[in-house]
């Protein structure tokens, strides 16, 4: 029996974003971003270079193997990729993540909404999830804000996997219904 043939990768594309599927090429990107302690102080910390070179390799390795994985965000206007974004359910994760790490640079400018919007648009579309989550440390107030503006609440803490399990985490999310009843209100 022959395999069946691989769907079109996604590329969607917001006002001023598109998100696609990541690439070898976006690695010095992504290797910036893992290196940044700020940036990722509520994601685990600092990654060397073999970290977030694995953690690339994965992400597009989900795309072939499930179906989905992370976006790499780029900004329309200037070709730059600005993070990463997108549905994920990694081994013991808590439930069906829509998650989003944006450079420092593109902080301050809706982006991370306006991804995690259109991530969540297309994971709800072609995934057939009944629900999505966002796993935020408690102390992470920004990223609280992003789920607030997507329509998700707090529903109290969390686990993630080891080696992430000491972690604290809240759980923010939303059912399938919720999202499309705040989506029908905004085009309304």
């Amino acid at each position: 029996m022959a395999d069946a043939m691989p769907s079109p990768e996604p590329l969607l594309q917001t006002a001023r974003l598109i998100l696609r599927v990541p690439s070898r090429d976006d690695f010095e990107a992504w290797a910036a971003l893992g290196a940044d302690e700020v940036a990722t102080r509520h994601i685990g910390g600092v990654q060397s270079r073999f970290a977030t070179w694995n953690r690339l390799m994965a992400t597009i390795g989900s795309w072939h193997v499930l179906g989905f994985g992370g976006f790499s965000v780029i900004r329309r206007s200037d070709g730059r990729w600005i993070g990463r974004v997108g549905p994920l359910h990694p081994e013991g994760w808590p439930g069906d993540e829509i998650g989003w790490t944006l450079a420092r640079e593109a902080w301050g400018h809706g982006y991370a909404t306006e991804a995690a919007a259109a991530a969540a648009d297309w994971a709800f579309a072609n995934l057939g999830w009944p629900r999505i989550i966002h796993c935020i440390a408690p102390e992470n107030a920004a990223s609280q804000a992003v789920a607030m503006r997507l329509g998700s609440v707090r529903q109290g803490p969390g686990k993630l996997p080891a080696p992430y399990d000491k972690d604290p985490i809240e759980i923010w999310g939303q059912s399938r219904g919720e999202w499309f009843a705040r989506r029908a209100q905004r085009i309304a």
